[in-house]
């Protein structure tokens, strides 16, 4: 039987999300919006493009759910949550060069528009001034939690290229890319919101472990969607992974699963790059049931986000966080 706050949890979506943290998440992107001021026109252009492109905002949400669950009353919240945005602002700019992307969000992306010299310097901007924001929330703390999540994500970027057309890359070798290169972050959101509520260490590193455990579970759904979904629901384009050589969990999953036919098909693709047996690749991987193990992966990741909060005292932004672990596995984009 299902508590209360289970039963009130299960009716919360993610538009009550957003709309209980509404006004929070106006003050950051009011704050965002004045932070990315420079008088290099090209900078506030691009930047703005970027920013209001039609992203979750799943990262600062985190440290603005993270906070008020632990009872934060003040505003330095706000600088944090901007200060998470920028760094994975900067990070999509750099990344879309060095992927070569011409999508994101279903728009084109910074350096289709400007150019990948323009996107790469924004890039350099955007981070620098996450840095100086961080100055300013006054936590030596505060500043090592974000400058190594930084230089871990930067490693965790490095550690995908070293695997791009690798066929042998491993499960855990994927595994420490996404953690890396994408929970990262989101742990670090989680994490600060309970250090500026002055939690518990305890409180601190079950927040952390919040944030770890959903970010793992978004990059595995989207690994899914990359086989189940569609251009637009997506908001890029479909097989971007696949032509760029990149071994995905379902790729890896496939190989070492699947006829010796199929795993030559998958090896072929990610070693060549390219999408000229797309449509093979697609069926080896549905059939052997790569799908579904990724996807039961990312609901193991979904419950153990989920268990991390159980040491917080019931509350509308508790039930907010657990229905965004369950959210980050049933979505469709």
């Amino acid at each position: 039987m299902q508590t209360k706050s289970e039963q009130n949890q299960n009716e919360i979506g993610i538009e009550d999300i957003r709309t209980l943290i509404k006004d929070d998440m106006n003050a950051v992107n009011q704050l965002i919006l004045e932070s990315l001021y420079s008088d290099v026109a090209l900078i506030g252009e691009l930047g703005n493009y970027l920013i209001n492109s039609g992203g979750k905002r799943i990262r600062p949400a985190l440290v603005l759910l993270s906070a008020r669950t632990c009872g934060y009353q003040d505003e330095m919240h706000y600088q944090v949550a901007a200060i998470i945005e920028f760094i994975h602002t900067a990070t999509l700019l750099h990344d879309d060069v060095v992927d070569a992307s011409e999508m994101r969000r279903g728009q084109e992306t910074a350096n289709a528009v400007w150019g990948n010299e323009a996107s790469v310097l924004v890039g350099d901007f955007v981070y620098s001034r996450a840095f100086e924001m961080m100055v300013k929330v006054g936590s030596m703390r505060v500043m090592e939690i974000l400058a190594h999540a930084t230089n871990t994500i930067a490693e965790g970027e490095v550690m995908q290229l070293l695997n791009v057309h690798n066929a042998d890359t491993t499960i855990e070798s994927y595994l420490n890319v996404i953690h890396s290169k994408t929970a990262k972050l989101f742990e670090a959101g989680a994490e600060l919101g309970a250090l500026l509520s002055d939690a518990t260490e305890e409180q601190v590193s079950a927040m952390a472990k919040y944030g770890m455990h959903l970010g793992t579970a978004f990059q595995l759904v989207d690994d899914v969607l990359d086989y189940s979904s569609t251009a637009d629901e997506m908001g890029k384009n479909l097989g971007d992974d696949l032509a760029e050589g990149k071994p995905t969990l379902p790729l890896i999953y496939t190989i070492k699963h699947g006829t010796a036919e199929q795993a030559t098909v998958v090896r072929q693709a990610i070693e060549n790059g390219g999408l000229d047996n797309i449509d093979a690749v697609m069926e080896a991987v549905k059939s052997t049931g790569a799908i579904e193990y990724t996807a039961e992966m990312a609901r193991a990741e979904a419950r153990s986000a989920r268990e991390a909060l159980t040491l917080f005292p019931e509350s509308e932004y508790k039930n907010a966080m657990l229905a965004l672990a369950d959210f980050s596995v049933e979505r469709s984009y």
